[in-house]
């Protein structure tokens, strides 16, 4: 089941980066706003010094199916923003779905509960 919308708007994610909370890893950086909504909106920056578009769409898709296949354990109400740092140009999926599990453990946005399944 789809709980989320996409960020697409360079306003909308200004706001978060301006008002969000943010925590960083070695891979990721992700920044949470609530949006006073009943679904979340995700947002993803690849920049160009990680890499070439191909390299920054596979990232893209990475943490898109990692927060995707995960969405059910995630509070509703957000605006997440998920930033790649330039190591994630190697990692692999299971790394990427790691370190966005992580961050969001780190941000309380997950329920313990459900955390612990994984």
């Amino acid at each position: 089941m789809k709980f989320s919308e996409s960020l697409k708007k360079n306003a909308d994610f200004r706001v978060v980066y301006n008002k969000g909370d943010s925590r960083a890893n070695r891979l990721l950086v992700l920044y949470v706003l609530k949006n006073g909504l009943e679904e979340n909106r995700l947002g993803i920056s690849v920049s160009k010094k990680v890499g070439n578009s191909v390299v920054r769409h596979r990232i893209t898709r990475l943490i898109r199916e990692s927060y995707r296949l995960h969405e059910e354990m995630f509070n509703r109400g957000l605006d997440i923003v998920v930033i790649a740092r330039a190591n994630a140009k190697n990692a692999s999926y299971w790394e990427i779905e790691k370190s966005l599990l992580h961050l969001a453990s780190l941000h309380i946005i997950i329920s313990k509960e459900k955390m612990e399944l994984f």
